[in-house]
Formats: structure tokens, C-alpha cells, sequence
């Protein structure tokens, strides 16, 4: 599907695949499956999507040295983006470093319109605003009793907005130069990488659930992140980044509608509000 407004199908699906990973993710979690196994298991899961990927150009990918480079340090920013979040969440309060965390794409946006060059138009720019908006709402978490320990937590939480921000643009400037397989290669091989510290950082003197809803049920789970991923690669191919990437973040959007379904909570005021302004601006999106 390489049509001028393929962009918006590959976004979506992202968006989708996204926000049901983040409704279902909290299954294995809270039956006792740490997030840093999770983050090994779902390094694994983007090996079937990555050869889906490398047999759809007829496994022929880039393998000079830049590109090989570019297609690491994507990976890289994400996975160590997602590990030092997971120290972060450790010592810090969640309803902090989340919404702080889900306005990456400002700073995407800035880098998108100052290095690459790219514009829309007015319309489109308010649709923007709107869906930064949604995304700090949509991420909103009530305030909990929690044990900081100093404010180590507050620079992690920085790294990961810096990383994820940067993976978001070097992936929409290789795509000029690289096919988008390859690039979701490189990114499975850096996930695979950072593995062995996922284990590292996992505390094993607590239980964990090896069962069905453990590492099996994080299986098909982060398999719907794997495909997300890989979407998303092509998504920014064809679509401008200071588009997509605000689109992509609404994806908590999809998690509440299920989370209300399976788990029959309904959502509060900032909920509400992030729903409300996401319609909004996929509407603006659509157009």
C-alpha cells in the first residue's frame, strides 16, 4: 500500500495495536510477570514481524556502515528508552513521569520542522496542538502514596522523553535513505541487545508467575507492540513525523474504550477530557 495517504493506514494501525497493548499489558504485570522479563519477551516477539519484513523485500536490506548505524541507534533510543523507564518507575510518581514522559512528540515535532524541513497547514497545526493536548490528559494518573528517593527518577524520566523524541526523528530521516525493513531490522537486533540488562535490572527474589498469564500471555500481548512498531516504520515512511507522531500518541485512546469494556472502569474528568480532544484531533487527522 504505497498510496500518497498510506501514511494514515499504517498510523492507525499503530495507534490501534498500541492502545490495546497498553489495555492488556497490565495482565501478565499484575499476575506477578516483572515488565523487565516483559521487555525480553517482547524483544523476541519482533523476530517473526522482522522477518515478515525482510521477506517483503526479498530479504535484501542495507548494510553499510551508516545505515547499520542509523537502524541500531533507533532501537537503541526505544529499548533504552522503555528500560530507563522502568527505573524511573521504581523511585518516582507515576502520575508525573507519565504525562511528562507522553510529550515526546513536542519535542519530535521541533526537530521535524527545524532539520527536515517539513510544514502542513494550518488546520493540520491546530489538529496538532489538539492531540498534544489529548496526550497529556489521556496520560493523566491519579496521585499515590510513593517512596522517592531523591530525584534520580526525574532525570530517567528526562532520558526517556529525550530518547523517545530522537528514535521518532531518526527514523523518519533514515527513511529517506533506507527501506523501511531495514530499519525495523536493525531496531529487533537492538532490542535483542539490550535484553541481557532487562534480565539484569529483573529482582528475582520476588515470585513469578510462569504460567499462562506470565510469559505466554506477554507473548501475544507485546506481539500487538512488535506489529505497532513495525507500522510504524511505515507510517513515518510515507507521512510527515509532525503528523504522525502526535497521532500514534492517542493511542490510550483505544486502551480506556477497552479498559471500559473489560475491566468496567469508567474514566474521570482528565480521562474524559484526553477522549474528547483525541476525537477531535483524528477527526483533523482524517481529512
Amino acid at each position: 500500500m504505497k498510496s500518497y495517504f498510506s501514511w494514515l493506514f499504517y498510523a492507525l494501525v499503530t495507534t490501534f495495536t498500541w492502545g490495546i497493548w497498553g489495555a492488556l499489558i497490565e495482565i501478565p504485570q499484575n499476575a506477578g510477570f516483572p515488565p523487565t522479563l516483559g521487555y525480553i519477551i517482547w524483544s523476541l516477539t519482533m523476530i517473526p514481524c522482522a522477518l515478515i519484513a525482510l521477506y517483503l523485500v526479498n530479504w535484501k536490506i542495507e548494510t553499510d556502515k551508516r545505515s547499520v548505524l542509523l537502524g541500531l541507534t533507533i532501537g537503541l533510543l526505544g529499548g533504552g528508552g522503555q528500560l530507563a523507564l522502568f527505573e524511573a518507575l521504581k523511585d518516582g510518581p507515576a502520575y508525573i513521569i507519565f504525562p511528562f514522559v507522553s510529550l515526546y512528540p513536542i519535542l519530535t515535532i521541533l526537530l521535524s520542522v527545524v532539520f527536515l524541513k517539513e510544514k502542513t497547514s494550518g488546520l493540520k497545526w491546530f489538529g496538532i496542538t489538539v492531540a498534544l493536548l489529548a496526550i497529556f490528559f489521556l496520560s493523566y494518573q491519579e496521585p499515590k502514596s510513593a517512596n522517592e528517593s531523591g530525584y534520580q527518577w526525574l532525570i530517567l524520566a528526562l532520558l526517556v522523553f529525550i530518547a523517545w523524541a530522537l528514535q521518532a526523528y531518526v527514523m523518519k530521516f533514515s527513511n529517506e535513505t533506507m527501506k523501511a525493513e531495514s530499519i525495523y531490522f536493525y531496531m529487533a537486533i537492538a532490542g535483542l541487545l539490550l535484553a541481557p540488562i532487562a534480565w539484569y535490572m529483573t529482582d528475582f527474589s520476588i515470585p513469578i508467575n510462569l504460567g499462562f498469564k506470565g510469559p505466554y500471555l506477554a507473548a501475544i500481548v507485546h506481539f500487538l507492540n512488535s506489529i505497532g512498531a513495525l507500522t510504524l516504520v511505515y507510517a513515518l515512511r510515507y507521512g510527515k513525523a509532525i503528523i504522525v507522531v502526535p497521532l500514534t500518541g492517542l493511542a490510550p485512546v483505544i486502551t480506556i474504550i477497552i479498559s471500559l469494556v473489560i475491566y468496567s472502569v469508567f474514566p474521570g474528568t482528565m480521562l474524559l477530557v484526553g477522549l474528547i480532544l483525541a476525537i477531535v484531533a483524528m477527526a483533523i487527522f482524517s481529512f
